[in-house]
């Protein structure tokens, strides 16, 4: 029987060769990005690709990133809504750290899409609040929440009032490492992770994907 493969160093850089190549301002992000302590939280270059793809596919225009980091995964959904709408197009980056923002923010100016992306400091679940309020309830084309997991659970629920019906919403780390199949593992971060797969695979409002790439890749579509 068929079935995903690990990828060792050799064939993940085939995949990434094989891949568009990246804008040197994706590249330089990432790769300042390695340098830190908690470089982990950097999405790979092959899930901004395919993030970029979704994006151009679904025709978003209307983005929302729930937890920022350095900026590389705001970056490469900007550039392909900006490549396709110009400066109509908007990311709405959410982020509670004011240091991971502002170096964001540099990275976007590099990629010449820091017109359509604008950052919103503060707890995510006021913010998506206040966006659905404002105006953007089922309007949202594109969501991607990668943020403290516990959190999941709202974020979904606030994902359901903003995306238009067809948008999409993507859920970064739902394999944490492995650790959602372990039986032996019941700390927070696991067992709310556990809750979100089922509670969206169980949920007629959605279409729904459990994929492996990256650390696991829940992509969900409205109806």
């Amino acid at each position: 029987m068929s079935r995903s493969i690990g990828l060792n160093e050799t064939l993940t850089d085939y995949l990434r060769t094989m891949n568009p190549e990246e804008h040197p301002a994706l590249k330089r992000c990432r790769a300042e990005t390695a340098t830190r302590g908690d470089a982990r939280m950097q999405i790979s270059p092959e899930q901004g690709a395919f993030m970029a793809f979704l994006a151009g596919l679904t025709g978003a225009k209307i983005a929302v990133e729930v937890g920022v980091f350095t900026g590389y995964s705001a970056m490469s959904v900007a550039m392909a809504m900006k490549g396709k709408y110009g400066e109509q197009a908007r990311v709405y980056a959410l982020e509670k750290d004011h240091d991971l923002i502002a170096l964001a923010e540099k990275y976007w100016a590099e990629g010449d899409v820091d017109d359509v992306i604008q950052p919103i400091l503060g707890d995510a679940r006021k913010t998506l609040a206040e966006l659905a309020a404002e105006g953007l309830a089922e309007s949202v084309d594109f969501m991607f929440v990668d943020a403290d997991k516990t959190g999941y659970g709202d974020y979904y629920a606030a994902a359901l009032t903003l995306l238009r019906p067809g948008g999409i919403i993507l859920f970064d780390n739902v394999l944490w490492g492995g650790s959602v199949a372990d039986p032996a593992k019941h700390d927070a971060d696991t067992e709310a992770l556990r809750a979100l797969a089922k509670r969206v695979r169980d949920d007629d409002r959605v279409d729904q994907v459990f994929t492996a790439i990256g650390d696991g890749l829940l992509i969900a579509m409205k109806r």
